[in-house]
Parts: structure tokens; C-alpha cells; sequence
């Protein structure tokens, strides 16, 4: 097994600042390589960074003087704000206007554009905290005085107009705001890294939505999802959710996940109104999903050779068909789905079973349940999509609930903070069913509040009650 280069030892990010935890690799919050952050020197010199020195810390600062004797120091006054007086304490005259020919020409800046050197961090601000026209008595020159020599020049690079601020089609930089973003997702101005689109997704289709978030120290999202509706050849309508979980051991786990989510979810809104028993067109989706992953495995000579340790592309994938009666369910790895009915009186249910070394520790007897998700080989996973797959048996289970609810599915991202199915109904919002979208939103935050230590997605699929639909397809 080859070996990780060993990073240094930081407390903050090089690119953005943000603090580290011990033995992270990436920067959660702008996704740095800390493995590229070269070893701190013994002789501590002190670096130029966009043209500010750090001040050392050995340098004795004067300190402010009290106004009352009591710590409390002399208020500081602006020069314009003090009264001028002459030598014997008269008040000045006002100073003559300035000449209109003598003040420098400022360049206008681009509609639109914020003002060179000043970063909002937010998109409103410009508009919201507009600059204030500079005092023309700050901006005129001085009258030359008789025998000093005259100033000289301003350095040419001061004189220089600000950069053209990017078009309207162009992505700006989301730190500075004004630098355009190059193809490899890195700011021409600041450098700064911009975040993936795949960082936070939600989508909201029909009754169904679905979240999902890189999480809070993973440098980038390795879930993907999949979400529909679609109607049965009776025209009763039918929701469809699949959610992916890429392997991160293996190779392109984020390319893995989203080619299955996308193949599964494709399958289902296909077969469906072509009368396809839901469970079967659940089936039907998995083994088209491996398909995809499969595929991504055919990679040129060139590259296995280059990369012979890693394994191929490899994902876990749960799904839901929901109907107006009927609700299916299908998974291969441990994402799980979780029934959680309106009535909370009643009782949740967790609908999978996960394929991983715990599940297998407590169906064989030989650790209850505590004990084997206590293990740190509990989330070591015996099912997977996969070229390098043992082999695939897709799990497909049917129900017919008595009564209305909300269908949770998700990855173990959220699962972690809820384990138990009183646990994730607990988590559950009560409207969830009337607002899924908000209600996907609420369970991605309580697993960031958790800790978010992995990638967190979550689709809930709303279940009518019986009297709202006929029968099962």
C-alpha cells in the first residue's frame, strides 16, 4: 500500500484561514490539499503574503495613555474633526477651494463593478453599503510651496485602471467577488478555490425533494441523487428517490454515484408506465445502475498503469417507489430507508438492512446489535455497485402501510445522528409530508450540527393515506 505524503503541522488553512482539526487532509471549508503545505521552517522568517509583512511579535508597542487615571484610554479623534488654531490660538480660515484642473482624473469603475481592493462577502453589498464620493479636499493637491522641490510622480503601476470586471456570462469568484474563474475552478484574481456545484444540491419534484451537502470535513461530496414522479398505466401517480453513497476507498466514488443514481432513476421513470410491477422495475433499476459503475471502470491502459493500487469506481445505492398504496424498496450497501408514519403515536420502522460487517456480526449471533456498530469494522461494507464486486444481489421488499406517513431515504451521513427509527422520527420534521423540501433541509442540518463527518443526502417521499388512492399496482 503506498503511502500518504505526511502534511504539515497547521492550525489554519494556507488558502482561506479557517481553523483545522488534528489530522485532517483537506480543508473543510475551501477543500486546500494540507498535504501540498510545506513543513514550517525552524528560522520562523517572516513571509509577503499579497504584499502584507505579518508584524513580528517581538516589538515593544507603545501603550495608549489613560484619560481618567481608571484603564480607560484618550479617545481618538480624526484631524478633520479637531478645530485648527494659529500659533497665538486663533481660529484658522477656511482652506480656499480647490482648482477643478488640479484634481487628479479618476478612471470610472465598470457598472456593477466593487471597488478594487475591496472584498463583500456577500453578492448584496455593493448596493446595500454604497462608497461615499471622496472629500475633494482630500483628493486636490497642495499649492507648491516656494523653494521645496515638487513631488514626484506616482508609481506607474498606481496609475494603472482597475481590471475590467468579468461578464455577465463568466463565473465570478465567490471570495473577492470581481476575478473571473478559470476551467481548473480557481480565481484569476485571488487564487481562491471556488466551491463544486455538488457541494449542496436540493430539488424539489412534485411531493418529493431531496438535500444533499459535502458535509463538514470532507473535501467534496461523494453522494448524488435522483428523484421523479411519474404515473402508473391507470393514471395513478407514483414518486420515485434514489440515493447513491461512492465508496471513498475506491477510484471516482462522486462519478460512481452519480452515473447510478442517474441509470436507476431513469429505469424506474421508464418502466413504471409501461406497467412494470414496481418491485420488478426496482430490480431492474439496480442492475442497470451497476451497469453504469461498470462502465466507468473501462479505462484506457495508460491510466491503470499510472494508478495500479486503486480500485475501481464503486457506490452503494437505496431506493423508494412510492405508489398510491404500494411502497417499494431497494438497496444494495448500508443507506438506509426509514418508514415514519404522520401519527407519531405509532411506531417508525426501518425498512433495509445493511450490507456491512456489522449487520452480518449480529445476524450470525455473534454481537447484538450496540455491540457490533460499536466496532470500528461496523461500517465496513460486504455490498457495493462495482466492477470489483463479489458478486451483486440487489435487495427489493414491499409494504403496504395503514397510514399515512413520510419515506426517509438516505445515506449513512444522516443515519449516524440517527440510528434507531425513533431516533430519525424524532429528527423528522411534523409538517415533513406537507413540506418535504423543508423538511429534507432540517434533517441535513441536524446531521452538520451532529458533527457532519461525512457526506450527508436525504429524499423524502411522502405516502397518502389508503382512502386516497386505489390499491396497489
Amino acid at each position: 500500500m503506498s503511502q500518504m505524503p505526511q502534511q504539515a503541522a497547521v492550525s489554519k488553512c494556507p488558502s482561506c484561514e479557517e481553523p483545522l482539526e488534528p489530522g485532517d487532509r483537506f480543508c473543510g471549508a475551501c477543500g486546500y490539499d494540507l498535504s501540498v503545505v510545506p513543513a514550517r521552517p525552524e528560522d520562523s522568517p517572516t513571509l509577503v503574503i499579497h504584499g502584507v509583512v505579518p508584524a513580528p511579535d517581538d516589538v515593544a508597542w507603545p501603550v495608549a495613555r489613560d484619560s481618567d487615571g481608571h484603564g480607560h484610554p484618550a479617545p481618538v479623534h480624526a484631524a478633520a474633526e479637531l478645530p485648527g488654531t494659529d500659533s497665538g490660538g486663533s481660529p484658522l480660515p477656511p482652506p480656499p477651494p480647490a482648482a477643478p484642473a488640479s484634481a487628479p482624473a479618476v478612471p470610472a469603475a465598470p457598472a456593477g463593478a466593487p471597488a478594487p481592493g475591496v472584498r463583500f462577502d456577500r453578492p448584496g453589498e455593493p448596493e446595500e453599503y454604497p462608497l461615499q464620493a471622496p472629500d475633494p479636499r482630500l483628493t486636490a493637491e497642495p499649492a507648491p510651496v516656494p523653494g521645496q522641490a515638487p513631488a514626484p510622480e506616482p508609481a506607474a503601476a498606481s496609475r494603472q485602471p482597475a481590471p475590467a470586471a468579468p461578464d455577465a456570462a463568466e463565473k465570478v469568484c465567490v471570495a473577492c467577488r470581481a476575478g473571473r474563474v478559470d476551467d481548473d475552478g480557481y480565481c484569476e484574481n485571488c487564487g481562491h478555490a471556488q466551491p463544486r456545484e455538488r457541494d449542496h444540491m436540493e430539488q424539489e419534484s412534485g411531493p418529493i425533494a431531496a438535500v444533499s451537502d459535502r458535509g463538514l470535513r470532507h473535501h467534496r461530496n461523494e453522494d448524488a441523487f435522483s428523484v421523479g414522479c411519474t404515473a402508473l398505466p391507470d393514471g395513478a401517480p407514483a414518486s420515485v428517490a434514489i440515493v447513491c453513497d461512492g465508496v471513498s476507498s475506491a477510484t471516482r466514488p462522486d462519478d460512481a454515484s452519480l452515473a447510478a443514481s442517474r441509470a436507476a432513476g431513469e429505469t424506474l421513470l421508464g418502466a413504471l408506465p409501461r406497467g412494470t410491477h414496481p418491485q420488478q422495475a426496482m430490480h431492474d433499476a439496480i442492475l442497470a445502475a451497476s451497469q453504469a459503475v461498470n462502465a466507468l471502470a473501462d479505462e484506457p491502459a495508460t491510466a491503470r498503469e499510472q494508478a495500479p493500487h486503486q480500485n475501481a469506481p464503486a457506490c452503494t445505492l437505496v431506493g423508494a417507489v412510492v405508489t398510491a398504496g404500494l411502497l417499494v424498496v431497494g438497496w444494495v450497501g448500508d443507506s438506509r430507508v426509514y418508514w415514519v408514519p404522520a401519527d407519531r403515536t405509532a411506531p417508525p420502522a426501518r425498512l433495509t438492512e445493511d450490507d456491512s460487517w456489522a449487520a452480518q456480526m449480529v445476524a450470525a449471533g455473534l454481537m447484538n446489535e450496540a455491540e457490533a456498530y460499536a466496532d470500528e469494522r461496523a461500517h465496513a461494507i460486504t455490498g457495493w455497485l462495482g466492477a470489483d464486486a463479489y458478486e451483486l444481489e440487489p435487495h427489493t421488499a414491499s409494504f403496504k402501510p395503514d397510514r399515512p406517513g413520510v419515506v426517509v431515504v438516505c445515506t449513512d451521513g444522516l443515519w449516524n445522528y440517527a440510528e434507531s427509527a425513533e431516533e430519525m422520527a424524532e429528527a423528522v420534521p411534523l409538517d415533513a409530508a406537507a413540506r418535504p423540501l423543508h423538511g429534507a433541509r432540517v434533517l441535513v442540518g441536524h446531521a452538520l450540527d451532529g458533527g457532519g463527518h461525512d457526506n450527508v443526502t436525504v429524499a423524502l417521499l411522502p405516502f397518502p393515506a389508503p382512502s386516497q388512492g386505489a390499491g396497489s399496482a
